[in-house]
């Protein structure tokens, strides 16, 4: 090879080893237009992204508390079947036990019977109010139409106005729940 064509060469080497480094410099600088651009598209991307993290961030924490929410009233609904499965027998026995108390009231002239019969209407009595079941006080309190059906009034000197003064049949809770309110004559 010739000495010229090894000088053209080498220039043409280092032509290209100078724009090479022209190019390299180009991309490490950029402009300053560019550079704000750069930061100001950074800078909305920021603000989309902690928007749409603040937007999940909110959406999770409504379905954690609509999860929460929903737990409770499971276990509400779930705890009134348990406490009131039983309500539907419980108030097909109460007319047992009004039968029950209507014989227990007439005299009776077998004395080991009429203790039977009292011994078994006390063991009925028990076993209900086991299961929750309370009568509901009546006699000589203030008439209150939550617990108490009025069916008759009377003029009663001992009794003040509004005041319960004969219970005609019982009424009772389960579970604190009215069942059957009482069933009274009230004072005028």
């Amino acid at each position: 090879m010739s000495e010229e064509t090894k000088v053209n060469q080498e220039e043409l080497k280092e032509e290209l080893n100078q724009e090479e480094a022209v190019e390299m410099e180009e991309k490490e600088i950029p402009e300053d237009d560019n550079a704000e651009e750069s930061c100001e598209e950074q800078t909305e991307t920021k603000e989309e992204t902690s928007e749409e993290d603040e937007a999940l961030n909110t959406k999770y924490l409504r379905l954690m508390a609509d999860f929460q929410n929903y737990k409770r009233r499971a276990e509400k609904e779930k705890g009134d079947i348990y406490a009131y499965a039983n309500e539907k027998i419980i108030v097909e026995l109460l007319t047992v036990m009004d039968n029950f108390e209507r014989a227990l009231q007439h005299e009776s002239a077998d004395e080991s019977f009429a203790e039977g019969m009292k011994m078994i209407f006390k063991q009925l009595t028990d076993v209900l109010e086991k299961a929750g079941l309370e009568e509901i006080k009546a006699q000589g309190e203030d008439f209150d139409p939550n617990f108490h059906n009025a069916v008759m009034t009377e003029d009663n000197a001992e009794y003040e106005s509004g005041k319960v003064t004969e219970v005609l049949q019982k009424g009772y809770l389960l579970n604190k729940k009215v069942i059957r309110p009482s069933m009274v004559k009230v004072n005028n």
